[in-house]
């Protein structure tokens, strides 16, 4: 073996050619010209099929994310399977569990505004590999051994083994997302494990593939008084006590779905769940219709993760390293937001990277803000799964909690992504704060009051999240408070972000109102009740008047430049009626096309 130092510096070094690298190299070299980049990944660029792993879906921020930011639209319809939203659905009797007429469900029943996708990981990953290269990032085959992060702005050194030789590579910047090796997080003891850092999150996850199945013993697609869209196209999830279920269809040729649980400790050991024989043991005893599907068809694989849970003290460092994706954080596939969370990392360490390379002054406050944003966020995403372990065989707890937590991610969540938000550095501190705030309050109180209930065994009804007809007006939680879909407000801050946030108040403290009256009455006037109920109609109120200076400051900024320069130059337009000539042009081609086919037949001859 010997050592061999590259004579290129990259400005960036990506460790990992999953999900993550791939993602993050190509936004850079859309966003920053003539950047180099080098990608490492011990896989061989043609991988496997089954080279696949948790995330196989996506929803509304990452599909934005990959369709319009990563440019892939087109390649994402041409091979990858549409998503039709999320559906759910929990057992009528446990013990009866043959049809999906054995279970209530909450449908999606058309597509939503903006459209998602499902996605085989495997050909994602090789695909993008490939057209990275093309865009000039270099590709490592080779393992991490060592990396060296020396301090502030100083070069770092990556060291690979690739094949039988070590090669070191200098970098101004390096990536982790290399998933659960942890390359970075065990170097700078930077992991934080266990429930009691992760909202007393603690689950493990089994899941299986099986190609060809027949998904007809799932839906025969045939609902013409239920539906606009497809059920098989969406990602189903299966309730049970203590347990979900994800199913997903990962391929449209092959008929290739991929099934799994997330499994809380408390309600399911290890033990039970560990093994292929166990995993279909559980679906024949507990979701009998999910065992018939993996047995009509042919297994690809099977995998277990004994713990899935963790998270990181830092994401974006002064030391100009970043862990994204898995190596940062994950807490629960629930709701697919772990390739959310993702964009949202990758465009804040895009923005990092190029000012840090342009030399902007402002450049570590934005690593700065960035960071705790993603840090908060996240946190957010784990706060979701808090009691989940209680809660999740409940189907009408359940249904509320779904119901809400669809109100913030369409009222505020997709708004803010679109707007760039995000990168905002006047818009991060006080987004900050007020989550901050909302989780160590209203959300913790929020999470005690279902588990309240779901030991007292009540029935507050059921709330279906995408139908307009159970809180106040015509009101759903997929409705967008501003037309930034229809006036494509994509560029930063034209998407008007504190109406979202102003309307999302509001109809929060509605719901919260009707939940509190069907879960506990008069219950309602308690104090804190009473409190909560306030704080959300004040934050309306501030919403309100944040909205107002932000119109002030916004009044004479297009919603869309491209549509504006377009309008600009169509004052001068003026209709003419007449056609170009071609006829003349289409008789001296075929003359010109006939002397050559003569001139050949001549050659021939001769």
């Amino acid at each position: 073996m010997y050592h061999t130092q590259s004579p290129e510096e990259y400005d960036v070094v990506i460790m990992g050619a999953g999900f993550v690298g791939v993602c993050q190299a190509r936004h850079l070299l859309l966003n920053i010209p003539n950047i180099k980049i080098a990608l490492i990944d011990p896989r061989p660029e043609e991988r496997t099929q089954k080279d696949l792993k948790l995330g196989e879906s996506m929803v509304e921020v990452a599909a934005l994310f990959v369709g319009k930011e990563l440019g892939l639209y087109d390649y994402m319809t041409e091979n990858h399977p549409p998503k039709y939203g999320l559906n759910f659905h929990w057992a009528k009797d446990p013990t009866k569990t043959e049809t999906t007429d054995d279970y209530y469900h909450i449908w999606n029943n058309r597509q939503t505004l903006l459209a998602s996708f499902q996605m085989n990981r495997a050909k994602f990953e090789r695909d993008l590999l490939k057209m990275n290269k093309a865009m000039g990032a270099v590709f490592y085959p080779g393992r991490v051994v060592d990396v060296d992060l020396t301090p502030g702005d100083a070069i770092k050194t990556v060291k690979v083994k690739v094949e039988d030789s070590y090669l070191e590579l200098r970098a101004k910047h390096v990536i982790d997302g290399a998933g659960r090796k942890f390359i970075i997080g065990k170097k700078t003891d930077n992991l934080l494990f266990g429930a009691e850092n992760l909202f007393g999150v603690d689950t493990g996850s089994a899941w299986v593939r099986v190609k060809n199945v027949d998904r007809t013993i799932f839906h025969n697609g045939y609902d013409p008084n239920g539906a606009t869209c497809s059920h098989y196209y969406g990602t189903n999830h299966w309730f049970g006590h203590g347990h979900w279920l994800w199913m997903i269809p990962t391929e449209k040729d092959s008929k290739e779905i991929s099934i799994g649980i997330s499994q809380h400790r408390s309600a399911i050991p290890d033990n039970q769940i560990n093994t292929q024989e166990k995993f279909y043991a559980f679906l024949k005893a507990n979701h009998k219709i999910l065992y018939w599907l993996v047995m009509s068809g042919e297994n690809v694989d099977f995998h277990y993760l004994p713990r899935i849970s963790h998270t990181s003290k830092t994401f974006f460092s002064p030391d100009n390293w970043y862990v994204l994706g898995d190596a940062a954080c994950i807490f629960d596939p629930f709701y697919s937001l772990g390739t959310t969370m993702i964009a949202f990392a990758i465009e804040s360490v895009t923005e990092i990277v190029r000012a840090k390379l342009a030399g902007e002054p402002d450049a570590e406050r934005k690593r700065a803000a960035y960071n705790e944003f993603n840090l908060t966020y996240t946190r957010i995403n784990n706060h979701l799964i808090k009691e989940h372990d209680k809660q999740l065989g409940n189907a009408s707890i359940m249904s509320w909690r779904i119901y809400q937590d669809y109100m913030w991610w369409f009222g505020v969540i997709v708004p803010m992504y679109a707007g760039k938000w995000h990168l905002d550095l006047d818009f991060i501190p006080r987004y900050v704060k007020g989550v901050q705030t909302n989780l160590n309050g209203y959300s913790e109180h929020l999470c005690q009051q279902f588990s309240e209930l779901v030991a007292q065994g009540k029935n507050i009804g059921f709330m279906d999240c995408y139908r307009a007809d159970q809180l106040l007006g015509n009101y759903h939680p997929l409705e967008h408070f501003d037309n930034f879909v229809e006036n494509t407000k994509l560029e930063p801050r034209r998407c008007n972000i504190f109406a979202c946030m102003k309307y999302t108040s509001f109809y929060t403290a509605i719901w919260y109102a009707l939940f509190l009256w069907k879960g506990f009455g008069f219950g309602l006037l308690k104090p804190r009740n009473l409190y909560y109920l306030f704080y959300h109609l004040n934050n309306a109120i501030q919403c309100a008047i944040g909205e107002i200076i932000y119109k002030r400051f916004t009044k004479d900024l297009p919603a869309n430049s491209q549509i504006a320069k377009m309008r600009q130059e169509f004052t001068t337009y003026r209709h003419q009626p007449q056609l170009q000539k071609w006829i003349e042009n289409v008789e001296v081609s075929v003359g010109k096309e006939f002397n050559r086919s003569v001139v050949g037949a001549n050659d021939q001859r001769s």
